[in-house]
């Protein structure tokens, strides 16, 4: 059994969702024999051993210190002991290499993507390109650096939608369904990523798959919803979203999006884990929305429903993570 790190909070917007991620993986690797240290960090980009008992985990108490290129932490008692970290940070700072790149300054071993594919897929903008050089389907989109460049929502026509090109949680993201509020959500956008993607509305079905190093990938689940869009409150605040898993899909589209994902996957250089959502277009078929290298992962979070629909349990799943990381 290892000595787990499991580093949570962090300074993006989402710091609050992986407050709550990081319980359950903490209840399931203690479960499975593992020694589990809660690390909060918190919005000022301070470390702090945080109290276990928590729920959700708070990134506050005793301050620790990370250092490069020993990668040693140290305590109030001294030096901490592990021998893995698992970092369940959401969004900038955590999700995009960032940290990433500090822990391999420092030699450490951790869960998940590595700088390159956690870059790659935190880039909406530079990701669809890939995808498009690799020939793998994905909607009609413009990145723009400046309003004042959104005259290409010609070229996309209404509905689109507006997000921001490195954000993650639909945080900044905006439907736009004639020009009057186009500028609206543009200030949105760009308040949160100094680069923002214009993006066709795909009507269908929103379908995803999780993926482990390999690649293997879950059976497909669907994201079935009561409103037009899959939106921050969909996602965490309010019932008007349900996630199925398996999706109800033929043999022939199951096999299809499970290749897909795992060509997503392989693209962006991913490691460790990814989520790869779609949207299933009723004539254009399966169109790749987005890569999201640290998903939700709450017991009903999609990327473990999955695999629990796919003949593993959710303490098995963090178990793995650890086991590829090490």
């Amino acid at each position: 059994m290892a000595h787990v790190l499991l580093v949570f909070g962090g300074r993006s917007a989402e710091h609050e969702i992986s407050c709550v991620s990081a319980v359950a993986i903490l209840e399931a690797l203690s479960g499975a024999g593992h020694e589990v240290l809660p690390i909060g960090i918190d919005r000022s980009g301070g470390w702090h051993l945080a109290e276990s008992g928590s729920d959700p985990l708070v990134a506050a108490g005793p301050a620790v210190a990370f250092s490069i290129p020993e990668g040693t932490i140290s305590g109030p008692d001294g030096s901490i002991p592990f021998d893995v970290i698992f970092p369940v940070l959401h969004g900038p700072y955590g999700e995009d290499g960032t940290i990433q790149g500090m822990f391999d300054m420092a030699g450490v071993r951790y869960v998940g993507c590595g700088v390159l594919g956690s870059a790659l897929a935190m880039d909406k903008d530079i990701a669809k390109r890939l995808f498009s050089q690799a020939g793998l389907p994905t909607a009609t989109y413009r990145a723009i650096r400046s309003p004042a460049a959104a005259s290409v929502t010609e070229e996309i026509g209404y509905p689109l939608f507006v997000k921001p090109a490195s954000m993650g949680s639909s945080l900044g993201v905006s439907r736009v369904d004639e020009p009057a509020q186009l500028p609206a959500a543009l200030d949105a956008a760009f308040a949160l990523s100094d680069k923002v993607i214009l993006e066709e509305n795909i009507p269908g079905r929103e379908i995803e798959v999780a993926v482990l190093d390999g690649p293997r990938t879950s059976l497909p689940g669907e994201i079935v919803l009561q409103k037009e869009w899959y939106d921050f409150d969909a996602k965490y605040t309010d019932d008007t979203s349900e996630f199925v898993a398996p999706a109800d899909l033929t043999k022939e589209q199951t096999k299809e999006v499970r290749e897909l994902a795992a060509s997503a996957f392989t693209v962006l250089e991913c490691v460790g884990l990814a989520r790869v959502d779609f949207r299933l277009h009723p004539e254009r078929g399966f169109l790749i929305n987005e890569v999201n290298t640290m998903p939700g992962f709450t017991p009903i979070s999609g990327f473990p429903k999955m695999w629990i629909a796919s003949g593993m349990t959710y303490a098995e799943l963090c178990d793995e993570l650890v086991q590829l990381a090490l």
